[in-house]
């Protein structure tokens, strides 16, 4: 699921040297950093044109006029210059000091401590910046610096506030959380982008974005807005509203419901509404007490129209084909919804 959502490569060879039966999650993904970051600093570090001016013996760029005939009126041997540099002080080199720098005091792995004490080497000249004030969400790739999108994936998940410190007498670790909701979202969205591309259907995540309500002062000032999870669309319309749940549901025996919100079930209703969408889904992850794998828990009919919703679950422990069987959980019920509204 990391993999699909921060766009990161994950090679078998480069896995089976990670060992992973021997380190914990924080210490692979250290590694995997850690790994890549020396393959892209071995090609060179990313840089930039910076204006620089300076009094040099001869002439260098453009001449700057007012310098020279003022402070240097009486000083013929120097020129007033203008050029520029390339310089290594870029976005991109500041994050991955900023990573470097934490992860040497974070690790507690041999092998990462010896990859992280060389890129602080290959860092050195580079200005250690305060994480505060590193601007992740700014940096701008383009065809010189395109290299370097899947490691700025991995240093935002590195630097991000995801650590937590625990002790056990005298011995200090950490543990790396997710925020299991964003990354479950964003993994069957891109999964189910993946499936769809044969039906000729396009998956949007946080898309929409439509206002449900306006204010009766004159004006129509729109008020609370709506960004639903997944949108699925053929062309301009919409045919599947998906909101995912990393939730467990609760086997029928135990609850009629499934142990689904109430307040989830209102926010789907307001989708359909603001939307115009007759097809809704929440999805949840599978887990074994449901029965089965991949199947529809139950499916509602909205009261008062031929509006579907859908309580779905999928395991997202089985990997291999998750994408496949994704799609055809989602073709398989709009193909029955639709079955039965033209029935």
């Amino acid at each position: 699921m990391l993999a699909v959502a921060l766009d990161i490569e994950v090679g078998g060879g480069r896995l089976t040297d990670l060992s992973w039966q021997g380190e914990n999650l924080l210490e692979i993904l250290i590694g995997m950093f850690a790994r890549k970051l020396i393959d892209a600093v071995r090609l060179g570090l990313p840089r930039r044109y910076v204006g620089t001016e300076g009094d040099l013996s001869v002439l260098r760029g453009r001449l700057n006029v007012t310098r020279q005939f003022t402070t240097l009126a009486g000083m013929p041997q120097r020129v007033a210059c203008r050029y520029d540099v390339l310089s290594t002080d870029v976005d991109i080199n500041w994050i991955m000091r900023a990573a470097v720098d934490r992860l040497a005091r974070l690790s507690r792995s041999q092998d990462n401590q010896r990859m992280l004490r060389e890129l602080t080497s290959a860092y050195s000249d580079i200005a250690l910046m305060p994480v505060a004030t590193l601007r992740l969400g700014e940096v701008v790739l383009d065809r010189t610096n395109r290299r370097w999108r899947e490691l700025i994936s991995l240093a935002k998940l590195l630097l991000g506030q995801r650590f937590q410190t625990t002790t056990v007498g005298n011995t200090q670790g950490f543990s790396l959380l997710f925020e299991m909701n964003t990354l479950f979202e964003e993994y069957v969205a891109r999964m189910l982008g993946r499936a769809m591309v044969p039906e000729g259907l396009q998956v949007y995540r946080q898309n929409g974005r439509l206002y449900c309500l306006e204010e009766l002062d004159g004006e129509s000032r729109p008020r609370f807005q709506t960004i639903p999870d997944i949108i699925v669309k053929r062309g301009s319309q919409i045919l599947l509203i998906i909101d995912t749940k990393w939730k467990r549901l609760s086997p029928r025996i135990d609850d009629a419901k499934h142990g689904v919100s109430q307040t989830d079930v209102y926010q789907m209703l307001a989708y359909s509404r603001v939307y115009k969408c007759p097809r809704l889904m929440l999805l949840y992850p599978h887990h074994y007490d449901l029965g089965g794998a991949d199947h529809y828990t139950v499916r509602y009919r909205v009261t008062g129209s031929d509006d579907k919703l859908a309580i779905a679950t999928i395991d997202v422990g089985l990997t291999t084909d998750f994408a496949d069987r994704l799609g055809a959980l989602v073709r398989r019920y709009l193909s029955d919804s639709l079955g039965e509204q033209a029935a």
